[in-house]
C-alpha cells in the first residue's frame, strides 16, 4: 500500500487554479454626496454675495450722509466768513 505523504499527487487529484474577477458597482451614493456638497457651496457664495452688496450699499449711504454734513459744514463757515467780513467792511 502505497504511503499518501510521500506520493506525488495524481493529476486528478491537483488543485485547479482559477481566476475570480470582483466587479464592484456603486450604487450612486458618492454622486448625490457630491450634488449635495456643491448645491450648499453654492447657496452659501449667494448668501455672501448678497450680504457683501448690502454691506456696499449701507456704506455707500454712509459715505453720502458724510459727505453731504461736510458740505453743509463748509457752507455754515463759508456764510460766518462772509459775516465777519462784511462786519470789517462795514467798520
Amino acid at each position: 500500500m502505497p504511503n499518501n505523504d510521500t506520493d506525488a499527487p495524481s493529476p486528478a487529484s491537483a488543485p485547479v487554479h482559477t481566476t475570480t474577477i470582483i466587479e464592484r458597482r456603486s450604487g450612486g451614493g458618492g454622486m448625490v454626496i457630491i450634488a449635495i456638497v456643491g448645491l450648499a457651496l453654492l447657496l452659501a457664495v449667494g448668501y455672501f454675495l448678497m450680504v457683501s452688496d448690502a454691506r456696499e450699499n449701507a456704506q455707500s449711504e454712509a459715505v453720502i450722509g458724510a459727505a453731504k454734513s461736510v458740505g453743509d459744514a463748509a457752507g455754515s463757515v463759508g456764510d460766518a466768513a462772509k459775516g465777519a467780513a462784511d462786519k470789517l467792511k462795514d467798520e
